[in-house]
């Protein structure tokens, strides 16, 4: 089994570490307690938490096949004559993209305009984080 401290849980769940423990308090998130009574938080509960987070932000109408829309901020264009080159910054997250340079002239991306970031792919990898904190037994 795999546990998570607290600020490890709340950068999972894109949330606030006093958010975590609220959940852990009220009986959502399960914890113990190590001997030095730092908290750890359940991994398989947390995964419950972080998939249900999706449903009660949906407000039920989708527009698009795909399902990963990131709300972030223009900070960079670079164009040449027929492609160009976006960047965006989505929360932590530095999202780039490659499209053609009148597709951004006609949404009129610049820096500083709000924009969505829509991920489909066909094709992602995954990695393992490196600063999991295996549980302690009791």
């Amino acid at each position: 089994m795999v546990s998570y401290r607290l600020g490890q849980a709340a950068r999972l769940l894109g949330v606030s570490v006093d958010t975590v423990r609220r959940l852990a308090d009220g009986g959502r998130l399960g914890s113990v307690r190590t001997a030095g009574q730092q908290r750890l938080i359940d991994g398989v509960q947390l995964a419950k938490v972080a998939d249900g987070l999706e449903q009660d932000d949906a407000d039920g109408e989708q527009v698009s096949s795909a399902r990963n829309h990131l709300l972030g901020i223009v900070t960079r264009v670079t164009k040449d004559k027929v492609a160009a080159q976006v960047e965006l910054r989505c929360g932590p997250f530095r999202i780039v993209s490659l499209l053609t340079r009148e597709s951004v002239d006609e949404l009129g991306l610049a820096p500083g305009v709000m924009a969505y970031a829509v991920v489909k792919a066909t094709n992602v990898v995954v990695e393992l984080a490196t600063d999991v904190q295996p549980r302690e037994k009791s």
